[in-house]
Order: C-alpha cells, then structure tokens, then sequence
C-alpha cells in the first residue's frame, strides 16, 4: 500500500470507529512530541476534519525537542481550522511530583512517571470535550519491542498506526508534507534529561529492528526477542486471579 492510500485508510478507519461509539466523540486528543510517529498522526486526525486537540506538553524539555514540537503544532493550527493548540507546561507539576515522592528517586521511575504526567493531561483534555486520546505507538516501537511507558504513552483509546512500520510512517510523514527537521531527527522518547534516543536505549536501530522483526534469520533476531520478551508484560493482558466454578 503506497503512503497516501495509507493515509485515506487510516483516516476512514478513525471516523468510522468515532461513528461507531456508543457516546460519539466531539473530538481527537493527540500528544505532540516532536517526534515523526506524533506528527503523522496530528496530522491524520486534524485531516479527518474532527475537532482536534494538539498538546505540547514539555517537562524539562531539551529546547530542540521542545522547539520541534511547537514548530509541527504551529504548522498544524495554520493549515487546519479545525485544530487547537495547547501548549501546557508540566514543569511545576513534576517538581511537586518529585518532592512528593521522597526517597522514591529512580530515574528510570521518574522518566515514566513523565509520560503518565502527560497521558493524565490528555485524558483531562478529552473528558472535558468529550473527546478520545489518540495514541502515537507504531507496529515496531510499541507493538514490536514493547516500548513505550505502561499506562503513560500507551494509555490511549485508540492506535491508529499500530500496524504501520516505523518506515511506514516516515513514508507518509513526507507524503503530508511534515516538517523535514522533524522526519530527519533520531527517534527519542523525550523522557530524560541527558536526551539519550532511542537506539542508544535499545541497542539497535528501528531499520535493524523492522528487519529481525520480518526475518527470523536476522543476525538481530535474538536480540529482538530478547527485547521483546522483557517487555511483553506491557502489551498482554492484566493477569487477572480466577477462581474456578
């Protein structure tokens, strides 16, 4: 399937499923990270022609994260009526959270504690508009290797391109037009001081990872799995306690 007919396709998949709900929704509520996965897919929603909400929500933001960020959130208010821009600072909100926590100081518990701060503003937003949280996680990063926050970015109601390759969506990032800087940037997920991406944190490329992921002769294959299986917890379901009949 060519870029554009991926787009159509998702963009008739979101206004069906919308059409679908019991309580059909106002709006779309869509995260803004400066990354290419959230552009893509602001851009899909605004494009539907929905009511759409685009958070810039920066904690302690590297400035060119951040910058990327509000620059894809101003292209997206001048060439769609239908979009709103919210540029909330969840500074203050997160110091107060790290005082609170006392003695509770791992950094990795803190930077996922960064992307439940922002997944509970995108919900704020969405209950107060009657809208839904749409997710950003595509086919590798989260459906692949599981990587993503537990209940932070992957607390959504929907997943748009969770069956697209990260390949896919850079495709059809350049087909709409997105900003060059923003296809062009190492994927990261924003969540730590020191603004390590996201290879460095997983130890391959998302171009090595795509490629074990279609080839179980991949010399990445293990290393795949074994990424993989370490986070596996996040996307089966909840374990729950039965008791028998």
């Amino acid at each position: 399937m060519e870029p554009k007919e991926r787009i159509i396709f998702i963009t008739g998949w979101i206004l069906d499923y919308c059409s679908k709900m019991p309580k059909k929704p106002d709006s779309l509520v869509v995260g803004v990270s400066g990354g290419i996965d959230s552009a893509v897919v602001s851009t899909i929603c605004a494009a539907s022609g929905m009511k759409t909400f685009a958070l810039s929500m920066p904690i302690r933001q590297i400035q060119k994260q951040d910058d990327l960020s509000k620059v894809h959130c101003k292209w997206l208010a001048t060439n769609f009526k239908n979009v709103q821009v919210l540029n909330i600072n969840l500074d203050s909100v997160f110091t107060e959270f790290e005082k609170a926590s006392g003695t509770n100081s791992s950094e990795h518990a803190f930077a996922n504690s960064r992307a439940r701060l922002r997944m509970t503003t995108l919900y704020q937003v969405a209950g107060s508009n009657n809208g839904i949280v749409v997710g950003t996680g595509n086919k590798v990063e989260d459906f692949g290797v599981g990587f993503y926050t537990k209940y932070g970015d992957g607390g959504v109601d929907i997943s748009p391109i969770a069956d697209c390759t990260k390949t896919q969506v850079w495709d059809m990032g350049k087909e709409l037009g997105i900003n060059p800087a923003i296809i062009d940037a190492a994927p990261t997920d924003g969540l730590w001081l020191d603004g390590r991406n996201d290879e460095q944190q997983l130890g391959m490329s998302y171009q090595e990872l795509e490629e074990a992921m279609e080839n179980p002769n991949s010399k990445n294959y293990q290393q795949y799995l074994k990424i993989r299986e370490t986070n596996l917890h996040k996307m089966n379901p909840i374990p729950v306690c039965k008791f028998e009949e």
